[in-house]
């Protein structure tokens, strides 16, 4: 296998004002997360390139994940925040991408998950913001829950020639054992040959303190099955991961279910296809 791409992880300077979504049962991560940290954490699994995702909503923390990765070696590509309901987000991006060397800035996310408006995926102005995406090349990680899957689809499906990533594969229930309406509804979204998916924050869905793969293998099964492995991306989800587990075990984790999968399937896994999506390199 060759040295792997990790397609999401965060790098943060704690609050509790900024990260208020880091809750009383998450206290191992309320600190600061910083490059050092994540070089010791990618040693441990040779990675070679990553990609660092938005954790705040702010126009601010893009800034800030561009900048390390214009001084990081490893950090190759930034997922940020952009305000997509604001007539000013082409000049944002113009802006980002002309004040760094490389290009650096890949992608936007929104945290959708927290929306208290069902329907937020849907807004006319988000959608406008969103068909800019495209024009610059740029992807949009889709971060949803189970139950907003359907808008998300009817969201993908207004957009065809704009490339979505799905993270955490819509947080399937699986701390509780439930796998339907998500099993279906990721199915239905699979179908879209646009949407890419990433396997990462699954052990956080799951019971933290007594997960092992073989509750996680339906779900897996699963993400797999509809996906297809060339369409997957391997992510940490680091430092989120660590309230259910290590780097390196969840690493492990997924290197183990996937050693029936052949050297092309579990290269695009663990790289091509972040590479593809992304454009990072870990050679």
């Amino acid at each position: 296998m060759k040295r792997v791409v990790d397609a999401h992880h965060h790098l943060w300077k704690y609050n509790d004002r900024e990260y208020g979504w880091i809750g009383s049962d998450m206290g191992s991560i309320r600190r600061d997360f910083t490059v050092d940290d994540l070089e010791t954490e990618l040693s441990s699994v040779d990675v070679g390139a990553t990609v660092a995702v938005q954790a705040r909503q702010t126009l601010a923390e893009t800034d800030f994940l561009l900048e390390i990765a214009e001084n990081a070696n490893r950090v190759a590509a930034v997922v940020g925040w952009l305000p997509l309901r604001s007539p000013s987000v082409e000049e944002e991006i113009s802006k980002r991408r002309a004040a760094v060397d490389r290009a650096t800035l890949v992608g936007a996310r929104h945290v959708v998950q927290d929306e208290p408006d069902p329907h937020f995926i849907l807004d006319a102005s988000f959608n406008r913001g969103v068909s800019v995406l495209e024009t610059f090349g740029l992807v949009y990680d889709i971060l949803v829950v189970e139950n907003q899957l359907p808008q998300a689809i009817e969201f993908v499906d207004r957009h065809p020639n704009q490339r979505f990533v799905l993270d955490h594969a819509a947080k399937p229930r699986i701390r509780d054992g439930v796998i339907e309406p998500w099993r279906t509804k990721l199915q239905e979204l699979a179908g879209r040959e646009n949407v890419f998916c990433k396997v990462s924050g699954l052990i956080t869905e799951a019971d933290r303190t007594a997960w092992d793969i073989e509750s996680l293998r339906p779900y897996l099964d699963h993400i797999f099955e509809t996906f297809g492995p060339k369409r997957l991306m391997f992510g940490s989800d680091w430092p989120v991961c660590l309230t259910g587990g290590s780097y390196q075990r969840w690493f492990e984790t997924v290197n183990e279910y996937t050693m029936s999968l052949t050297e092309s399937e579990r290269d695009a896994l663990f790289g091509g296809t972040a590479e593809a999506v992304y454009g990072v390199s870990a050679s």
